[in-house]
């Protein structure tokens, strides 16, 4: 029975991504959704979603959900450049709103080709899929906060703006830190100004390519790593409708017991405080003890 139903919906889903109502990078239905409509017990949603995912129609996407993979037939689309247009444009722009209003796992070539008022399969013509549109937006974000000219003279002046820009960057747009890769990282001109930026800015150190290309690295990490947090937090006040502050508050009792007795008297400390957790404020203690770290590193 549960194998049967699970085929079923497996087809159901298959039919639906052949009629291109899911293009190639969109998320299809989770689990949860389909145990909802189907009546199922999760592990039945799940066994369809594998299913798909073992004929290679589907993959799973850490932090987006499950997508489609390929588009009907099997056939992965061809990769091509995408060509500059208004439309185009206007896909990414509408891409973005959307992702800053709901979060990048609500986006799909379904949905913004809804919001325009176009086929979803005319939307091929502009974009070749959801990852390629995922990258033509932090490119776009990016391209919003310009680097400054000139560019300061010092390489820790230089170092601040370039990190207090990108923090910028992933504030107004909380999606693009966990989008964007360190190890296989999208091509974004926009983003690539930043690493010959660093580049730039530690030539005379005396270091070699190598060398000042792990320091961009490094900056960059740091900065990705305490905006993903923004992401977070964006997702879980939106499902959740509770707030950061109402959250902890909520808290209060179950962290007072966890530190009532003797095991650990110095947080009980801080928690006996009014703690504000600012991220900006622990970003800009972290870039300066990095920067304080690289001044006795460098040669």
């Amino acid at each position: 029975m549960t194998e049967t139903t699970s085929a079923r919906i497996a087809a159901d889903l298959r039919a639906r991504i052949a009629a291109g109502e899911f293009g190639p990078g969109d998320r299809v239905p989770s689990t949860r959704e389909l145990t909802r409509r189907w009546g199922v017990a999760m592990a039945t949603a799940t066994r369809a979603l594998s299913l798909l995912q073992d004929e290679g129609v589907l993959r799973a996407v850490r932090g987006v959900g499950t997508v489609v993979a390929a588009r009907p037939g099997g056939a992965r689309p061809a990769r091509r450049r995408a060509v500059a247009s208004p439309v185009r444009d206007d896909v990414v722009r509408t891409a973005i709103a959307v992702a800053d209003d709901e979060g990048l796992a609500t986006l799909s070539m379904r949905r913004i080709a809804a919001e325009l008022g176009m086929p979803t399969m005319s939307l091929y013509q502009h974009v070749s899929g959801k990852d390629d549109l995922v990258t033509l937006m932090i490119d776009r974000a990016f391209a919003e906060q310009p680097l400054p000219e000139p560019a300061p003279s010092d390489w820790r002046g230089a170092l601040e703006a370039t990190a207090r820009l990108q923090w910028a960057v992933f504030r107004r747009h909380p999606w693009v830190a966990p989008a964007m890769s360190l190890t296989r990282p999208q091509l974004l001109p926009s983003a690539v100004r930043h690493t010959e930026w660093v580049l730039a800015a530690l030539d005379d150190r005396g270091l070699t390519p190598a060398a000042s290309f792990d320091v961009h690295v490094m900056l960059f990490s740091y900065v990705r790593g305490m905006a993903v947090n923004l992401d977070a937090e964006a997702q879980a006040e939106a499902e959740s409708g509770v707030t950061a502050d109402e959250w902890m508050d909520a808290q209060a009792g179950a962290l007072a017991s966890l530190t009532e007795g003797e095991d650990f008297p110095h947080f009980r400390r801080v928690t006996e405080l009014d703690y504000d957790l600012d991220l900006d404020a622990l970003f800009e203690l972290g870039l300066r003890c990095l920067l304080d770290g690289l001044r006795g590193a460098l040669p």
